[in-house]
């Protein structure tokens, strides 16, 4: 796997200054922590799920979790079963295909060990389970069972805890559960790949939803839960864990809405197209906003539920070439011992001992989505990305 590899080696050489690496499965935790960019979920249930799963990574798409959870219906948890299943051991069969890294999202402990079970040699392809609604109380069971199951198996397993309880967003609450949060991943330190946010459901114990125009940092009882979990879980003092950004839920402008102005005249179609262009556009910034804000705030990736944003998280992830030369100026050995330097690019000052940490995150950033040439910005990744 690698990085914009569905895009021709001799488009990746005139966009990248260093391309991105390639990667497996059982790559060390902390590159594919950092290589997972947008994640993106499929229910379970979807009929065509092996070629579903091969389609995406023919596009791109470098991790992917399977849902059995909130995304399907109760009821049909056990058809989701059976297919996740089915559909996987159909791709084991099949030497010639290259897989994402695949998680699946399950409901309950007992799942783990059962899945892990019906699917047999299958299960080395998945890279392991989304632990949902996860507090100290209710992720150990989760976690206990990934760890018994990994034992039987042999096969590397990771866990990806979500964040989403509402004792996590009720102020009286919000401490001590992250405090406990803490403890359990960190017991299981080795097996957590990434924490999640489940920013869907912090708006849901108010009423709440943003809207296309909007970010999750301008609700401001999210922002403060996202502030919180960085602050506590994601330190760059070696105590922290990757934490991923929030979905992003508007993927289409409904066409509807311009249907009965394209009724009624020619002028009227135009001003409807260019609306309809204006509106798109308008989604989209709300999206690249949201990407750019996540990153300011101390998140990696993003969680996705449709392919169309997968291109601009990943593009939006690419390492610019001003940004490594400041990262490369800051870990030079001769630099060890601090002070102050101007960048390459003269705009700015480096200060080698409070960048450090900015400066090696970016480095392995840079490794795993790369680093653009000078003139290569984001529309020219996108644009790349779309045209492939």
């Amino acid at each position: 796997m690698r990085h914009f590899g569905q895009i021709a080696p001799e488009v990746r050489k005139r966009l990248f200054h260093q391309e991105p690496c390639t990667f497996t499965a059982d790559s060390p935790a902390r590159l594919l922590s950092t290589a997972l960019g947008a994640t993106l979920y499929s229910p379970a249930t979807r009929p065509r799920l092996d070629e579903d799963i091969l389609k995406q990574a023919a596009r791109g798409v470098v991790s992917m979790v399977l849902c059995l959870e909130d995304s399907i219906d109760d009821a049909d948890v056990p058809v989701g079963e059976e297919n996740l299943v089915r559909r996987l051991n159909d791709l084991e069969k099949r030497s010639d295909v290259d897989v994402p890294l695949l998680f699946v999202r399950v409901r309950t402990p007992e799942q783990i060990p059962d899945l892990v079970r019906r699917l047999g040699p299958a299960v080395r392809l998945l890279s392991g389970f989304v632990l949902p609604k996860f507090t100290e109380t209710r992720g150990m069971p989760f976690l206990e069972a990934l760890s018994a199951a990994e034992g039987a198996t042999g096969h590397r397993l990771f866990a990806m805890p979500v964040l989403e309880s509402p004792d996590l967003l009720y102020r009286e609450t919000r401490v001590q559960t992250l405090e406990g949060i803490f403890r359990a991943v960190d017991k299981y330190r080795d097996r957590v790949l990434a924490l999640r946010l489940g920013v869907t459901d912090f708006c849901s114990s108010y009423g709440l939803r943003r809207g296309p125009d909007m970010t999750a940092y301008d609700v401001q009882i999210v922002a403060s839960v996202i502030a919180d979990v960085v602050n506590m879980l994601a330190r760059a003092d070696g105590t922290g864990f990757t934490v991923t950004g929030p979905v992003w839920e508007y993927f289409r402008v409904q066409e509807r809405m311009f249907k009965p102005q394209l009724r009624q005249s020619p002028f009227l179609e135009v001003q409807a197209v260019e609306l309809r262009s204006k509106l798109i556009e308008h989604a989209m910034d709300g999206l690249l906003r949201e990407i750019s804000l996540d990153r300011a705030n101390g998140l990696l990736g993003k969680t996705c539920i449709h392919p169309s944003h997968v291109l601009p998280v990943h593009a939006l992830s690419v390492v610019s070439h001003e940004e490594f030369s400041d990262a490369q100026d800051i870990l030079r050995p001769e630099r060890c011992g601090g002070g102050v330097l101007r960048s390459s690019y003269t705009n700015k000052m480096n200060e080698v001992k409070p960048h450090r940490a900015w400066a090696e995150r970016t480095l392995l950033r840079a490794e795993v989505f790369g680093v653009a040439n000078e003139d290569i910005g984001f529309v020219e990744l996108l644009a790349a990305g779309l045209s492939d």
